[in-house]
């Protein structure tokens, strides 16, 4: 039954129209939406954004699941019979984050222009086509490698669904409110990485659950690989469901590609991309990495009891950096995060083997937990960064509460929201390219790389948003 709500007055942005109540229940479009409207934020908007934010969260996480369900399914498969070498095993880990990445950059569009019920409930069932594949081709040791290439670009689709999530959602909070958000969905999306590195090595034992035939460690013990994807075909199929039936479609957020791709002309769009590859690219790359190497860098340690950590951290930091962002600053928090990530590295590279030297698992361990504290840190104040810099551009100079005020504030929203999208794509292939430069050169080598990086990235965070006189202080 529909009912209407009539504000009076705002303090902040006036008189506000009549709302039909209706529009907001689950399932429904909504087409009015004023979040920065204090009153309608109280009233409606606060518990709305809630419930599309926290349906969001789950199906977020096990598109995570998907998407690095091959970093830690593939050190099992030499023991199980595949005859593939770990230079090749690198590359299985590299692959979704590859197509990941890419389609990433066609969510980004494609999910403002859809609406966050549709896309999430779509984008969410389609994941039950690369774990099926998966569970019946890890079956069978004579599976040739280009299949188990395919099925692994097509887990990276999983991947693709948190540059629509993270877009859709943010349209949903106010200025104030949108670190938090993104923090929140962004940091427990990111779970998922650890919830597959955490109980896979838990859930192939399990004999009970397994469809299909049992393989056979070397020293005879049975494991039922499959059971890394088939666990989560249900779950994925209940989110769906649970998306479709609960959550909104923003009306007001639905943009075409032709006003979006305006983010290409702006300098802060690739800035803030090329500082969003130094946290989440790092994140996500590490995620990625980190099981292939402790097995083939301290191997008498084990990946399941280990690799799961640092995701965590990284993860449960983001929704930190967010909130800390929102009260410091995201250019302050920024800055720490690559310092933080630098020095971590550095720590990384002594505790390696080198020569005589066997090198120490536990200093190493503790320095990329380190190094995962810190990118997560910069991804929550990476993302706060955006909104405030393109608000702050769109509005300068205007008077709020005039037309044109309201006009540039809906750019500016539409703006961010394609950026944050877009930086999320370009800073995804961090997970294709981390494995694969240790699969292909030195890894010391490359870890002196990413602290140069890491070096360039504070300097820019530095000019552009932090120091006095910054161009675009965030």
């Amino acid at each position: 039954m529909s009912s209407v709500l009539q504000d009076t007055r705002d303090a902040t942005s006036g008189p506000a129209p009549s709302y039909d109540a209706e529009q907001y229940r689950p399932g429904r479009p909504i087409t009015d939406w004023e979040p920065e409207n204090e009153l309608f934020w109280k009233s409606i908007g606060k518990r709305v954004a809630s419930r599309n934010l926290w349906i969001a969260v789950p199906a977020l996480l096990v598109a995570f699941v998907v998407w690095q369900v091959w970093s830690v399914t593939a050190t099992d498969l030499q023991d199980v019979g595949f005859g593939f070498s770990t230079s090749q095993l690198f590359w299985l880990t590299a692959v979704p984050g590859l197509t990941g990445g890419t389609a990433r950059i066609l969510y980004t569009f494609l999910g403002p222009r859809i609406g966050q019920r549709r896309f999430t409930a779509l984008s969410t069932v389609v994941l039950v086509v690369p774990l099926i594949w998966l569970g019946v081709a890890i079956q069978d040791p004579s599976t040739p490698y280009v299949v188990m290439v395919a099925i692994a670009a097509l887990c990276g689709i999983g991947g693709a669904n948190f540059a629509s999530s993270l877009a859709n959602i943010g349209f949903f909070f106010p200025k104030a409110g949108k670190g938090s958000a993104t923090g929140i969905n962004g940091g427990l999306g990111n779970l998922g990485v650890s919830a597959v590195q955490l109980l896979t090595p838990i859930v192939i034992t399990w004999s009970t659950i397994a469809i299909g035939t049992a393989q056979h460690r070397p020293d005879g013990t049975p494991v039922h690989l499959q059971n890394a994807a088939f666990i989560w075909v249900p779950v994925v199929l209940v989110l769906a469901a649970v998306a479709w039936f609960g959550q909104n479609d923003l009306k007001v957020a639905a943009t075409p590609f032709s006003r979006q791709k305006i983010i290409f002309k702006r300098k802060h769009t690739w800035l803030m991309t090329w500082l969003y590859v130094g946290t989440f690219g790092s994140f996500i790359g590490f995620a990625a990495a980190l099981p292939m190497l402790i097995k083939t860098t301290f191997p008498d340690h084990s990946v399941a009891a280990y690799a799961w950590m640092g995701p965590a951290v990284g993860a449960l930091a983001r929704w930190a950096g967010g909130w800390v962002a929102d009260r410091l600053g995201g250019a302050r928090v920024t800055i720490l995060s690559f310092v933080g990530m630098a020095a971590s590295i550095i720590g990384v590279i002594s505790f390696l083997p080198s020569g005589s030297d066997t090198g120490s698992f536990h200093g190493f361990f503790l320095c990329f937990l380190a190094a995962f504290f810190f990118s997560g840190i910069g991804n929550g104040s990476t993302f706060r960064q955006i909104p405030v810099i393109f608000r702050s551009a769109h509005l300068k100079g205007l008077t709020e509460g005039t037309p044109e005020y309201t006009k540039a504030l809906k750019q500016s929203e539409m703006e961010s929201g394609a950026v944050t999208g877009f930086t999320s794509g370009i800073a995804a292939f961090g997970f294709f390219f981390i494995p694969a430069l240790f699969g292909s050169m030195a890894v010391t080598s490359a870890m002196w790389g990413f602290v140069a990086f890491y070096a360039g990235c504070t300097v820019v965070t530095w000019w552009f948003y932090a120091r006095k006189g910054a161009e675009a202080p965030s």
